[in-house]
């Protein structure tokens, strides 16, 4: 597992785009991507552009955390 390079939510930029999602959660960038487009997941799609908003990002690793689905 990576380690991530951010310590608090707060560091985040408002909106977050795979490479970023990848370094937060300690996965690799493959892998931030394709989380991305899960159903589930707060995508926001401008123009070509996938991103998440910061505060939906948060809201959706909370609900996930510990395992839960």
């Amino acid at each position: 597992m990576k380690i991530s390079s951010y310590k608090s939510y707060d560091e985040l930029p408002l909106f977050l785009n795979a490479a970023t999602i990848a370094k937060v959660l300690g996965v690799s960038p493959s892998s931030g991507y394709e989380l991305m487009h899960k159903k589930d997941f707060p995508v926001l799609r401008v123009g070509n552009r996938m991103v998440v908003p910061k505060e939906e990002f948060i809201e959706w690793v909370e609900r996930h955390a510990g395992g839960q689905q």
